[in-house]
């Protein structure tokens, strides 16, 4: 298996603090997704951005059908999160 750097929650300062704070208070942990990117908190948190606007905006399809997307673009990939 692969092994990337990273952060963890514990140890995190500064701008990755505050995401990491904001990942626990919406999600009650730090996502290894997350953690992957703890080494550069600037493009973690454009990451971040994308995904809340890619989920969240308002758009044509509903929120099941983002989830329905994301699930299987996922699994085409052999992404196991």
């Amino acid at each position: 298996m692969p092994w990337i750097q990273n952060i963890p929650p514990a140890a995190a300062e500064g701008r990755l603090k505050a995401i990491f704070d904001a990942a626990i208070q919406r999600a009650g942990k730090v996502f290894q997704i997350l953690q992957v990117q703890s080494l550069s908190p600037r493009t973690l948190d454009a990451s971040m951005r994308l995904y809340t606007a890619s989920m969240h905006a308002p758009s044509p399809l509903s929120r099941a059908q983002r989830e329905a997307l994301a699930t299987v673009v996922s699994r085409t990939n052999d992404c196991h999160y």
